[in-house]
């Protein structure tokens, strides 16, 4: 199954990189090498090397790498490779037994790589100065933005002694926002994007109540969830009606919809309790027991 993987993860990293990886494997070298670095790692802690590597300087971008037999190409199929398959363990020590060589290591892949291990291993700190500090392709901004708001809504957890709830993963996400070298720079909205939230306002021009359907069909434009989209509803609709009923000076009770989701459009506001009744409400019928009993009974 692994075999399988990395020959197609080899195939889209040639079209990717323009490098041909099938056909690199010098004939000297061990056949299947990169298949058994996959396959297994009983051995990888064996191929030695401090902290991700600090050896031989960097070689040509197709050569073999001193002393460890890949090519750079193959290095990262080898990262996309095990990080698909949820293995961090092995992840982390295959990065660890790498050569240093600066161009490897200022791979894509391989920083991805390394901020995957950072965060499974809680090591934050580490996190972000990758993140902070390389730039990444839109393509990985998504997984990359999320392992950025997961140890930051962690971290706040911790301090906190209690589980985040949306307001206050909203105000995490306020403090701590995501670095330009994760984000392509577009401006958001509580996480939504700017193009996102238009198309969404001219929807609720049209329809502020859109079919089960409809709202399904704005998530695929958007890029959104489907629940996403409803609570953005949901909280246009509620901001319009507080409007409505502050500009018309009444004071009664209005309903507030409820928001689920962290990520809509406005952080969501907890309904205020209804005051109760301080008298008992009176009886509507109340000189008798029954409601009817006033009522002449007549034989036909």
């Amino acid at each position: 199954m692994f075999v399988m993987i990395v020959k197609q993860r080899q195939a889209e990293h040639s079209s990717l990189y323009g490098s041909q990886l099938a056909h690199t494997r010098p004939s000297d070298r061990e056949p299947g090498k990169i298949d058994y670095y996959v396959a297994g790692d009983e051995h990888l802690d064996m191929l030695g090397g401090p902290e991700w590597g600090q050896r031989e300087s960097s070689p040509p971008r197709d050569a073999p790498l001193p002393s460890f037999g890949f090519t750079q190409e193959q290095v990262a199929c080898v990262c996309e490779v095990l990080q698909q398959a949820g293995n961090i363990e092995r992840l982390g020590r295959f990065l660890w037994s790498l050569p240093a060589c600066e161009r490897l290591h200022a791979h894509e892949s391989v920083l991805k790589a390394k901020a995957m291990v950072a965060f499974h291993r809680g090591n934050f700190k580490e996190l972000y100065r990758l993140l902070e500090s390389h730039t990444f392709s839109p393509h990985n901004h998504p997984k990359l933005q999320s392992l950025w708001l997961k140890a930051h809504y962690m971290e706040a957890e911790r301090l906190r002694g209690r589980p985040l709830g949306a307001v206050g993963k909203y105000r995490v996400r306020r403090k701590f926002p995501l670095p330009r070298t994760i984000w392509d720079g577009e401006e958001t909205s509580y996480c939504f994007k700017e193009k996102s939230r238009s198309v969404l306002r001219d929807w609720y021009l049209h329809n502020p109540y859109p079919s089960p359907r409809e709202k399904r069909e704005l998530a695929e434009t958007t890029g959104l969830t489907t629940v996403q989209v409803s609570n953005w509803f949901k909280n246009r609709r509620q901001r319009d009606r507080q409007a409505e009923h502050k500009d018309s000076g009444g004071t009664g009770d209005k309903q507030l919809d409820s928001s689920t989701d962290d990520d809509s459009d406005a952080p969501p506001h907890a309904p205020q309790p209804h005051a109760m009744p301080t008298h008992a409400p009176q009886p509507l019928y109340p000189l008798y027991e029954h409601p009817l009993a006033h009522l002449q009974y007549h034989h036909t």
